[in-house]
């Protein structure tokens, strides 16, 4: 058996710190396309109108087919039919769209969890129910929402890797690219998973902080 060769990662650490960089990069953007999708499904899908019934195939397809074959779907299979996307792009809209059928049952979850009766006092206040929405459901459903909301940012991350297929040099195929060079898995794949622990375990920090944050804000209004 080989001995361990930090070496390998010393020399290819630029490259992995640069795949890395393109995860975030990646995730950050998918994840606000996600939010953004999710948060106006979540609540249309809150309400009893036929909004929110136009949106559940979105949801049941997008939550009920794996994100690979979205992924193939989008860059390999719309150019059949005359729709040619940039590799970047596509996953961009893979990822946001995925993440957003997702996002969207956790919005309305949180939107399900404030008291009723919040809606009909702000009601009999005279507020719209725009003005309810904004200023009294909203605010108390984030609350909820803010550790299942990190903990899809963190999976939209981790999902990052399969964007590979897309010739994206993002943090796992650059792992691949080094492999491809060094034939030296262990150490390679050990800095990649290292890489990905690292950012991941960062986000659940910042989702603890979120929390805490939140947690103070919301006995302050209550009082």
């Amino acid at each position: 058996m080989d001995a361990f060769q930090i070496d390998i990662i010393l020399r290819n650490h630029r490259e992995l710190l640069a795949g890395a960089g393109i995860t975030l990069q990646i995730t950050a953007i998918s994840f606000l396309i996600a939010l953004t999708i999710g948060l106006v499904v979540g609540v249309a899908r809150a309400g009893s109108g036929w909004t929110g019934k136009l949106f559940t195939p979105y949801v049941e397809i997008f939550r009920g087919t794996p994100l690979l074959i979205q992924l193939f779907f989008i860059y390999y299979g719309l150019p059949s039919i005359g729709i040619t996307i940039d590799n970047y792009v596509a996953a961009y809209l893979g990822i946001g769209l995925c993440g957003g059928a997702y996002i969207s049952e956790i919005i309305r979850g949180s939107l399900y969890s404030v008291d009723k009766g919040q809606q009909e006092a702000a009601v009999s206040m005279g507020l719209s129910k725009f003005q309810t929405l904004r200023h009294v459901i909203l605010p108390q459903a984030l609350q909820v929402a803010i550790p299942p909301l990190m903990n899809s940012f963190s999976s939209q991350l981790k999902e990052t890797s399969l964007i590979s297929v897309l010739a994206i040099n993002e943090l796992t195929r650059s792992g691949q690219m080094v492999y491809s060079r060094t034939f030296r898995p262990f150490e390679i794949y050990l800095a990649v998973g290292i890489l990905y622990f690292m950012m991941t375990y960062t986000v659940s920090l910042l989702s603890r902080y979120l929390e805490r944050v939140f947690h103070v804000h919301g006995k302050i209004a209550r009082k």
